[in-house]
């Protein structure tokens, strides 16, 4: 029996860590009268190795039209060839040697170097999808910490500032009058109008935002007049920083140090 009828009766796969054959394929091509499905576990019996020496596979019989599959086994060279020897038959013996002859190839210097070059060109490929994975993640890190680097530099701003605040001092923050910020506070039901002085709603008093300031003026017949005006905490100025930045308005620094984080990018 020739090698070239060896290779067109059997397949030998070279596409995994090592060399391997269709059970099915090497029991008809042995001319093996016993069914293959008595056959194959009474020869694994001689101790060969399920996932070492040979794996289950499901494939579609041969002339199937309904999609019946059946179960084979992808089996090592070295496997093939003991089952070729425990035959003692001609062609157990021809393909045996066939088999010594695909080992012999298979572990050429030459051969060796070219499945290290593969290797070594997957483990390429996998180093630079995982940089590529790593570098990815650094930008999105980077973008969420210029995201909130002006939040916290605005924030760390008046966490360290004890003194109250005129509204006129945070409307300056977003670039808007003190009468603008009064009004738009208004429409979102924070405060409202006790004749010239500007009051927080009942559940938004008792947190701490504000607090009453009395100052005398001098009318023009000379006499005094108390007056009284509402100035704001520190908590007070955060607490509008939140509500403001969920309503869209955000102090023009913060706007600013977005914008030059975008021309970063």
């Amino acid at each position: 029996m020739t090698t070239a009828v060896m290779e067109n009766s059997i397949h030998v796969d070279f596409q995994n860590a090592r060399p391997e054959v269709s059970a099915r394929e090497l029991h008809a091509a042995l001319g093996i009268g016993t069914l293959f499905r008595q056959w194959f576990p009474r020869m694994c019996e001689y101790g060969f190795v399920e996932g070492e020496d040979y794996t289950k596979v499901y494939q579609k019989c041969y002339g199937s039209r309904t999609g019946q599959t059946e179960v084979d086994y992808r089996i090592s060279v070295d496997m093939a060839k003991h089952l070729c020897m425990i035959q003692r038959s001609p062609k157990g013996m021809a393909f045996r040697q066939f088999f010594i002859e695909i080992e012999k190839a298979w572990n050429t210097p030459e051969k060796v170097m070219a499945r290290a070059l593969q290797i070594a060109d997957r483990q390429i490929e996998e180093l630079q999808e995982r940089c590529f994975m790593l570098t990815t993640q650094v930008r999105d890190q980077d973008l969420q910490i210029s995201e909130m680097l002006p939040k916290a530099e605005y924030l760390d701003n008046i966490l360290h500032s004890g003194s109250l605040i005129l509204t006129t001092q945070i409307a300056k923050d977003y670039g808007m009058s003190a009468l603008r910020l009064n009004t738009l506070l208004a429409d979102l039901g924070v405060q409202y109008r006790i004749r010239d002085q500007w009051v927080l709603y009942a559940r938004y008093q008792g947190q701490g935002y504000t607090a009453s300031r009395a100052f005398e003026i001098k009318r023009a017949d000379g006499t005094l007049e108390v007056k009284y005006q509402t100035e704001w905490t520190q908590k007070g100025r955060r607490f509008l920083y939140l509500l403001l930045k969920d309503n869209g308005y955000i102090p023009v620094v913060e706007q600013q140090l977005m914008e030059a984080c975008e021309g970063r990018r």
